[in-house]
């Protein structure tokens, strides 16, 4: 969804988007297909999965890198540099009107969801690309939300 925003407004030779797994155990299987259908009904044509897990180089590439939910927050926490000076928080934190601030993890759930789901991601990512595309234009860093202290 980000990349369509990026794409639409001609960025993506300024803005690079990527995704990765804090775990290990769904590498290299592909995306569940209620996800796909969903997706697919909202015109999204998920990629063939090549799915990674997060490395510390990304903490030197990305000055954003967000997670869905505080378990994966934390786990990201965890890993970070204590240089890395970017934004490390939720997706949400770029929709402040919503009533949650995680987004859930649909795969024991109902198709419908998956649904859900991607009505708050669309939504964080909304939010994010306005942030980004206000900062690009203002030539100037993004205003970022405000960041919980979490590490210890």
């Amino acid at each position: 969804m980000l990349r369509r925003f990026v794409a639409s407004a001609g960025l993506q030779d300024r803005v690079r988007v990527d995704s990765a797994a804090t775990h290990d155990y769904q590498l290299g299987q592909p995306a569940d297909p209620r996800a796909v259908a969903a997706a697919r009904r909202r015109g999204y044509v998920l990629p063939p999965r090549h799915a990674r897990t997060v490395e510390s180089g990304d903490f030197a590439h990305f000055n954003i890198i967000l997670a869905m939910d505080r378990g994966h927050l934390t786990i990201l926490q965890e890993l970070k540099p204590l240089e890395y000076r970017g934004y490390l928080g939720l997706l949400l934190d770029f929709a402040p009107g919503l009533p949650v601030r995680e987004v859930p993890d649909p795969y024991h759930d109902t198709a419908e969801q998956f649904e859900y789901v991607l009505d708050l991601i669309e939504r964080g990512d909304e939010g994010l690309f306005e942030t980004i595309r206000e900062g690009i234009a203002a030539d100037r860093a993004p205003a970022l939300p405000e960041q919980e202290l979490r590490r210890p």
